[in-house]
C-alpha cells in the first residue's frame, strides 16, 4: 500500500519569503506517516523545512515546536485549534504562516 499524500500551499509574508528566495508561496507534498493515515500540518512542515532549510529555525525552536511568534492557519483556522502540528490536512491545503501580533494595552 502507498501512504496518502496531499499537495499542501505555504503562504508566508515577504519577512520569512527571503529565506525561501524571496518567494511568498511555496508548495509541497505532505506524507502521511503510516498507510491508511492522513498527512498532517506536521508532515508538511517537515518537507518545507527539508526543501529550505534556512526556514527551519524561523519556523520552528529547537524541540521541533512552532515558535511563540509564528502563527499558522489551515484552511484559515487556527491550527491551534486544530491540533497543531498533528492536524490532518485536507487535499489542497492551503497554510499561512503569519507573525503574532500582541496586543498593546
Amino acid at each position: 500500500m502507498t501512504r496518502p499524500a496531499t499537495l499542501v500551499t505555504f503562504v508566508f509574508p515577504s519577512a520569512l519569503g527571503r529565506w525561501a528566495g524571496d518567494m511568498v508561496e511555496l508548495r509541497v507534498f505532505a506524507v502521511a506517516d503510516h498507510d491508511g493515515g492522513r498527512p498532517t500540518l506536521g508532515a508538511a512542515l517537515d518537507t518545507l523545512c527539508r526543501t529550505h532549510p534556512s526556514l527551519e529555525r524561523r519556523i520552528r525552536d529547537d524541540h521541533g515546536r512552532v515558535r511563540r511568534h509564528i502563527s499558522m492557519f489551515v484552511c484559515g483556522e487556527n491550527a491551534r485549534g486544530l491540533g497543531g502540528l498533528a492536524c490532518a490536512l485536507p487535499p489542497a491545503a492551503e497554510v499561512h504562516l503569519l507573525p503574532v501580533l500582541s496586543r498593546v494595552p
